[in-house]
């Protein structure tokens, strides 16, 4: 594999409640820890860690699948336009 991949991570200013409501919002991203494959999915990481956990409690991770980018980017707007 060359070049960039399909996975980012990203906070978010609201804190650890707009993380979890941005990933609840997506449409067309699955919520779900396994990050990889054909399908696009989202996660926050802290929720699913052992606690306490180092994880900043705003990050949501992603990894980008075969979908349409141009869906992908509404999905995410509008997730986070909530």
């Amino acid at each position: 594999m060359n070049g960039f991949g399909g996975m980012l991570s990203f906070l978010l200013r609201d804190g650890e409640n707009a993380a979890r409501a941005v990933a609840a919002r997506t449409r067309i991203f699955t919520r779900a820890t396994s990050l990889g494959g054909p399908h696009s999915f989202i996660e926050h990481r802290a929720s699913v860690e052992d606690q306490p956990t180092a994880t900043p409690r705003n990050l949501l991770r992603m990894s980008i699948g075969l979908e349409h980018p141009e869906d992908l980017i509404a999905d995410l707007a509008q997730a986070l336009a909530g």
